[in-house]
């Protein structure tokens, strides 16, 4: 789906003018991506809708274009909306309303998070058959969401990210990382599933080897992130 372009780390579009880009379908028949271009790390921001078999699921959703629209009402509309964290707000609460569509959030912000939701969703919790959460600690806020779809494909927010075609990298301190070792040990307990697809919230998507490349990013030193994540 094409954007708005954006110039902030709030996922908000700044120019609501342009015309949305349209789903993608990526590595199975039944999920998508759509994203917009921000312009200050140059990089996509993306959303991911699942057409599960009880209904789709929307994960992070950015504004959708009107063809989009009348794909996701010709698939029986929207069930659930996954908000990852308090930063990927995005268009939720919109298109929750425009839908009927259930919110669900991270029960660790339960108390603070900004928007009404049906379900907060913790460790281990399955909001629907096929959809596992799994919390990641150390990013900007706690408790934040990745989603493990039918043990192979993970679906992250902010914590996990690329900026670079094939290159996994952490969050940075500047981005607002709140702990490097708890997010390592995130990143280690992820490393021991049999995940084969990475798609981020932020960045480049990756697939093929999910498993090998978290391993790879939890066995980095410090310096050689900061050597990975150098810009140029």
């Amino acid at each position: 789906m094409r954007y708005s372009r954006i110039g902030n780390t709030s996922d908000s579009p700044e120019r609501p003018g342009r015309a949305p880009r349209n789903m993608k379908r990526l590595h199975r028949h039944d999920l998508f991506c759509w994203s917009t271009f921000n312009e200050r790390l140059d990089i996509d921001f993306n959303a991911f809708a699942w057409m599960a078999p009880s209904g789709v699921v929307l994960v992070d959703p950015l504004p959708l274009s009107a063809h989009d629209r009348e794909q996701l009402r010709a698939a029986g509309g929207v069930s659930w909306i996954v908000v990852t964290n308090s930063n990927h707000l995005r268009d939720a609460h919109q298109i929750a309303s425009d839908f009927s569509a259930k919110l669900a959030g991270p029960a660790a912000e339960r108390h603070s998070f900004p928007l009404p939701c049906e379900r907060w969703l913790a460790d281990g919790d399955e909001l629907v058959p096929g959809l596992r959460v799994i919390e990641l600690n150390g990013s900007k806020t706690p408790g934040e969401l990745a989603l493990l779809l039918e043990e192979t494909t993970l679906i992250a927010g902010d914590l996990l990210r690329a900026h670079r075609a094939d290159q996994l990298m952490l969050l940075l301190p500047q981005q607002g990382l709140k702990s490097e070792p708890e997010a390592l040990a995130s990143v280690q307990r992820l490393a021991a599933l049999p995940i084969e697809h990475v798609l981020v919230g932020d960045g480049w998507c990756l697939f093929g080897e999910g498993s090998r490349r978290l391993q790879a990013l939890a066995g980095f030193s410090q310096g050689q992130r900061q050597l990975a994540q150098a810009p140029g």
